[in-house]
């Protein structure tokens, strides 16, 4: 009965962290190109104030700054967790084995390389995001001074 209470633990820290930080990584890559796409395809002459065009073109960029920054902290967990997991198998067992200690560690810190793995490129799509948007409302001010002038 302990035994699989300990599998199940760890094989929702594993599968479970992992797979969310898969997941936020799909949702960030699926948002950064649908937004480059909305960029690419954006007419700033149909845009009658800033605003409306600020609206529009951040559409789900906070949501990519939302994964980049919370995805270290989700693999944290599963680190802190898997610890646990490993800690709590050692007490149970009652040996210390070093094989033991240092795989379970190990698998643990699997989960922070992913986080980071996640939160890397989505900072990054976020930071590139923010730039074409300075650029396209730059462009959009522009057109506005030549239509006025």
């Amino acid at each position: 009965m302990e035994n699989s209470w300990l599998v199940w633990a760890h094989n929702s820290v594993d599968y479970g962290i992992i797979g969310i930080l898969v997941l936020m990584s799909v949702v960030s890559l699926w948002m950064f190109i649908e937004r480059l796409m909305f960029f690419g395809a954006v007419r700033t002459n149909e845009y009658e104030t800033k605003e409306e065009l600020e609206l529009d073109l951040g559409n789900n960029v906070s949501t990519i700054a939302t994964i980049g920054s919370n995805a270290p902290y989700v693999g944290l967990l599963g680190t802190v967790l898997g610890i646990m997991i490993t800690f709590y198998t050692l007490g149970d067992v009652g040996a210390v084995d070093p094989k033991k200690i240092m795989t379970g560690l190990a698998l643990a810190l699997k989960a922070t390389a992913m986080g980071l793995v996640v939160a890397i490129p989505a900072i990054v799509f976020y930071n590139i995001l923010l730039r074409k948007m300075e650029r396209i409302l730059t462009l959009w001010e522009i057109d506005i001074h030549k239509k006025q002038g």
